[in-house]
């Protein structure tokens, strides 16, 4: 175990201390941007855009898929799929597959599953890589895509994870494939898990209803490193057992920590070796999609159902911390789908339905909330000194951080926002079900 970890992280000494948190002003590299924080560090966001106002292009991609933009060297990257309708028993022999079929799911007859490169400048297409071709996929809700994980990149590589349909590495200069790997797992109703990348791992979370584990793959070869099995979950149901949250790694106290929420449980890892280090009972949760978000020693995370709730927690636990680390819990407004956003001392939040708070970091005290327009999937990102949210019906929503609420700006745009935007310098990347746009310079 030492001459892996000597292997995978001696070369890698400071992406450990902060993964990909030191991007340049035009790199937006993973979900929600450099260290995960949906922030974006510089740059001039524009406050105001309709569908003919501070659009500078909008490219049609082909497919469907709800992977967030990424952009790193001058490239903008996503996923997408591009599906063959099912044909007559397809949908019988999916369900057959799985003990525990989901009743708002379909499956298409083969699918193609891409990463597409896309010039920011001209929105002119670079790369359309077909990574898989499958036939009879994965039964699939109807909320989600076969393309949901959002991609990781980084200097000449970029990683796509489309769950249990494979993994693959793509070369980002010719956007050919360099590696492609199935980590297998029944999701039940779909990917959801994005990816992350430290030091020279490639870190995959299979919450599945069968089984649960967190791998790490040799980003270079593909190869598993380790693989760590998830608390045994003690709910009947094996609907009860799956998830979809995305790994956030950070350093407490000179420690590299990986917090990866889970049905039950929540999880903190040695990111490099794989070796648990606490872990927190959240009692009948499941199906979490909520990215965490950490702070001065304490990690934000947001549960799903079975018990929606946000905690806080004090990182420097060993062990079941349930009765000792739980610093405070929020059970009202909490979002189920989007991740909080941590501004300050300050904590913003959009529940599903699209109510928005902002909350005490400290101690959990709602300091407002407020109703925005329509539901709410895409996670709130902070830029130019403001607060961005994105409603499913294509409605941004911008507000002033503070104690108080203070609208900004509201833009509409045609089509429906469950991905959540990039932000570059004084540009935002908005995908929606049939486009990508970039608004502003």
């Amino acid at each position: 175990m030492r001459d892996i970890v000597r292997r995978f992280i001696g070369p890698a000494v400071l992406t450990l201390l902060i993964p990909l948190a030191d991007g340049h002003a035009e790199d937006w590299p993973e979900f929600r941007g450099p260290g995960g924080r949906g922030h974006a560090t510089v740059g001039a966001a524009p406050l105001q855009w309709s569908e003919k106002d501070n659009l500078v292009w909008k490219a049609p991609i082909p497919g469907r898929g709800w992977s967030s933009p990424v952009v790193l060297d001058g490239r903008i990257w996503l996923t997408t799929a591009v599906e063959t309708p099912a044909l007559p028993g397809d949908f019988e022999k999916a369900r057959a597959r799985t003990d525990q079929p989901d009743s708002n799911t379909y499956v298409a007859h083969h699918v193609a599953l891409k990463a597409i490169a896309i010039d920011p400048a001209s929105g002119r297409t670079l790369h359309d890589t077909t990574l898989a071709e499958i036939d009879l996929p994965l039964l699939l809700n109807k909320t989600n895509s076969y393309a949901s994980p959002t991609p990781v990149a980084e200097a000449g590589r970029v990683y796509c994870d489309f769950g249990a349909m494979g993994t693959a590495c793509v070369d980002a200069t010719t956007g050919k494939k360099v590696w492609f790997r199935r980590l297998v797992v029944e999701h039940q109703v779909g990917p959801g898990s994005s990816p992350t990348v430290f030091g020279d791992l490639l870190i995959l979370v299979r919450d599945g209803c069968d089984q649960q584990y967190v791998a790490a793959l040799d980003k270079n070869t593909g190869e598993t490193i380790w693989k760590t099995p998830r608390p045994p979950i003690t709910a009947t149901s094996l609907s009860y057992h799956k998830a979809f949250s995305t790994p956030l790694i950070f350093t407490a106290n000179g420690v590299p920590q990986m917090v990866v929420p889970g049905a039950q449980w929540i999880v903190s890892y040695r990111p490099a070796t794989g070796e648990e280090l606490w872990r927190v009972d959240t009692g009948d949760t499941f199906s979490n999609t909520s990215r965490p978000v950490y702070g001065d020693g304490i990690v934000y995370i947001c549960t799903a159902y079975g018990g929606a709730r946000m905690l806080a927690i004090r990182v420097d636990g060993k062990g079941n911390v349930t009765e000792t680390h739980v610093a405070w819990q929020l059970q009202q407004g909490t979002p189920q789908r989007s991740s909080p956003l941590l501004v300050g001392q300050r904590l913003y939040i959009v529940s599903d339905r699209g109510v928005a708070s902002c909350v005490d970091a400290a101690n959990g005290e709602v300091k407002w909330s407020q109703r925005l327009e329509g539901a709410h999937t895409a996670s709130p990102s902070y830029a130019a000194g403001r607060i961005y949210f994105f409603s499913e019906g294509g409605v941004a929503t911008i507000i002033r951080p503070g104690d108080r609420f203070e609208r900004l700006a509201e833009n509409q745009l045609d089509g429906r926002i469950m991905a959540s935007p990039a932000f570059i310098d004084a540009a935002i990347f908005i995908r929606t079900d049939t486009h990508l746009y970039r608004i502003g310079r």
